[in-house]
């Protein structure tokens, strides 16, 4: 047995399924606290449905900018459906302007919607330039505003995303004051991703600052963020820095089996990863949630990204990403299923 197996085990030895601590958000009680995080472009309701199929108790939808979340329009926008069978589900805004945020989040809450999550950690240079997302993490009264508006108006549960700071190597002073404000005004939970927001997503997340972190937060529950590309990963994070939850974000994209997966580790089973059969059976499955979402015509479009992610299980992974590349539409999209998935 290698070193990643043996550790795989030690952590299984802590953690199983009948003593692993449910993930509490205000008065939602999620029995296992690996969770699926919020994905712009990917955590719809059609993603979600599959990824709570193979055992994610708790998702959250694409971020949303809050103006969208608001604006009237003859079709609902997409990443606000919601249903019966995507409970608990939150939703994410992002924005910088306490009132904007403030009518996002009650139009959540009247959607249906269980949680708002609020988005101060996106690093993407499009949100940076608006000031949104990870830029709150250099205006801290911003931030704090907005939690405590959002706070007093809703009365669903309010999380937030943060990250360690924003720019590298900078002191964590802005993280701080943001989340224990956060946790004196009353939020049902922090998110921490651990890198800056300058970083985006190169380099390591730093595992030991979610893990101070979860330590000095032990009254408001804390998620961790960041590298948790398997299965292992979760389980490793949630023994090595002590959060009560895991956000799966990069590693569910093309393998919502990932939740499947954890759940074998932790009653001591080895993953059973899908074969092209059961490959071809979800993403069918996904194909026909996101065509009742968007229109056949739209969905061909949206599952073209999915199916490239998807195709890293397959037995030929290169030759099947450059087919999807290709995909125009509906017609391709099956032409390429009946190709390289044949029944």
């Amino acid at each position: 047995m290698n070193w990643e197996r043996r550790l795989v085990f030690l952590i299984i030895d802590v953690y199983n399924a009948d003593a692993m601590k449910p993930l509490n958000i205000g008065n939602l009680s999620i029995s296992m606290p690996v969770v699926l995080a919020p994905l712009a472009g990917y955590s719809d309701l059609a993603f979600r449905r599959i990824c709570r199929e193979m055992g994610a108790g708790y998702c959250s939808s694409e971020m949303i900018l809050d103006r969208s979340v608001t604006c009237r329009r003859k079709k609902p926008l997409a990443a606000l459906v919601t249903a019966d069978d995507d409970r608990p589900v939150a939703g994410q805004i992002i924005g910088n302007d306490p009132e904007a945020i403030v009518a996002a989040a009650v139009r959540l809450e009247n959607t249906g919607f269980d949680v708002v999550d609020l988005n101060f950690a996106c690093p993407v240079n499009k949100a940076l330039k608006k000031r949104r997302g990870g830029y709150l993490m250099k205006q801290p009264e911003t931030a704090l505003k907005i939690v405590r508006s959002v706070l007093g108006t809703v009365k669903i549960p309010v999380t937030v995303k943060l990250r360690k700071s924003f720019v590298t190597g900078e002191c964590t002073d802005n993280f701080y004051r943001i989340a224990r404000g956060c946790r004196d005004a009353g939020v049902a939970a922090i998110a921490v991703h651990g890198r800056a927001v300058q970083q985006k997503y190169t380099g390591s997340a730093d595992w030991d600052f979610i893990s101070e972190v979860a330590s000095e937060f032990s009254g408001v529950p804390v998620i961790g963020s960041g590298d948790v590309f398997r299965p292992e990963d979760a389980l490793d994070m949630l023994e090595r820095t002590g959060v009560d939850g895991v956000l799966v974000a990069r590693g569910a994209i093309g393998n919502p089996w990932f939740f499947r997966h954890v759940r074998d580790l932790l009653e001591g089973r080895e993953p059973r990863y899908p074969g092209p059969e059961e490959q071809r059976r979800v993403m069918e499955k996904h194909f026909r949630e996101a065509v009742g979402l968007y229109g056949a015509e739209r969905a061909s479009k949206m599952m073209r990204k999915f199916g490239i992610k998807y195709s890293r299980l397959h037995p030929e992974p290169k030759q099947l990403r450059m087919a999807f590349v290709a995909v125009k539409n509906e017609s391709e999209w099956r032409n390429v299923m009946e190709k390289y998935y044949p029944v």
